[in-house]
This record gives C-alpha cells, structure tokens and sequence, in this order.
C-alpha cells in the first residue's frame, strides 16, 4: 500500500504519472488559468476528478462543465479540457479488458 498526498506534491511531480500499474495510470494535472488538453483519441477508459477549479471537457464532440467535486468517467473516447480560472484535476486512465 501507498499513500499519496495530492496536496504536497510538488508542481512538477503534477504533470508526471505518479502512479502507474498494468491496469492504470494515476496522474494530477495542474491546468494554469488558460490551460488546456488538447485534442487527443484516448484508447483506454477515463477517469477525471476536479480537486479544485472550473474545466470544461468535450467527449466525442459533447461539452461538459466540471465543477470542484465533479467526476467524470468515459469509455475510450476523443476528448479535451480546457480552463478559464485554472484547476487541479486527478486523472486515472484506466486498461479495457
């Protein structure tokens, strides 16, 4: 078991993978205000969860507003974000069987 403190890492351990098995991928991503995800074809299943902020995400042309407690999981998909103000997202790719 480990234990992880999302609220100490520092910024660029954010951007890294900081946990990653056969199964899944776990990764905090740090979006400044005016930051972005582009674009991207994800293969695996996805899982985003808003520590802090304000982000929009667009799944296969859908656009959702994701507000601090809001978590969004996706079937392999196209998708992007984007944020006005900035946030902190705790993102999971998780393996299809």
């Amino acid at each position: 078991m480990k234990v992880f403190d999302l609220k100490e890492m520092e910024p660029e351990e954010k951007a890294e993978v900081f946990y990653n098995a056969d199964e899944f991928k776990a990764r905090l991503i740090d979006l400044q205000a005016g930051g972005q995800i582009p674009t991207c074809e994800m293969n695996l299943y996805v899982l985003f969860y808003v520590i802090d902020g304000e982000v929009k995400v667009t799944v296969n042309g859908e656009e959702k507003k994701l507000d601090d407690g809001n978590c969004l999981v996706t079937e392999p998909a196209t998708l992007s974000m984007k944020t006005e103000e900035g946030a902190e997202i705790l993102g999971i790719q998780i393996s299809k069987r």
